[in-house]
């Protein structure tokens, strides 16, 4: 996996705190990526030469985080075939809600995968990317495999503090 595969972008880089879950998990799996701000509204023109060039320099998935009006994986999904995967940062006004109805309002033709507000939702997006590579690597796969088997080990493990008389 030499070539970049997943494309990180966010409005800004206060969204980073968020953003910052998805290149984790990238990293976790060793998946190559490339992380940057490609703001819809301070730079379109950027934006639309990211998308319009995203599936000829190899790109499998674009992870896009955007608070507020949030129109950047929109207007990326309009630009480009590769799946945009759409991430509501959590915004001052409304919580996030702004961004998540944003993102998930897509109309008709214009597909945008879109996730939960905030860190949870940058980090399963990543998932999310990983498991559309799984599908042609065998070996990733079996790393997502695990993955999911280490969560459902560390859930069984959890312990509850024993409070009131037992049953």
């Amino acid at each position: 996996m030499s070539k970049i595969q997943v494309g990180v972008v966010m409005g800004s880089n206060s969204d980073w705190d968020t953003m910052q879950h998805a290149v984790q998990i990238l990293q976790q799996f060793g998946i190559r990526f490339e992380a940057k701000v490609v703001s819809a509204h301070r730079m379109p023109d950027d934006m639309f030469a990211y998308a319009e060039a995203a599936a000829e320099r190899g790109l499998k998935a674009i992870i896009a985080g955007a608070g507020g009006a949030a129109h950047l994986p929109g207007m990326l999904a309009a630009k480009t075939t590769v799946p945009v995967l759409g991430v509501p940062v959590q915004s001052k006004a409304l919580s996030g809600v702004d961004s998540l109805h944003s993102i998930v309002q897509m109309p008709k033709g214009i597909p945008v995968a879109t996730f939960a507000i905030g860190n949870a939702g940058a980090a399963n997006a990543a998932l999310f990317a990983v498991a559309l590579l799984a599908n042609e690597n065998p070996d990733l796969r079996l790393e997502l495999d695990a993955f999911r088997r280490d969560q459902t080990e560390a859930a069984r493990a959890m312990t509850l503090p024993v409070t009131g008389s037992p049953l």
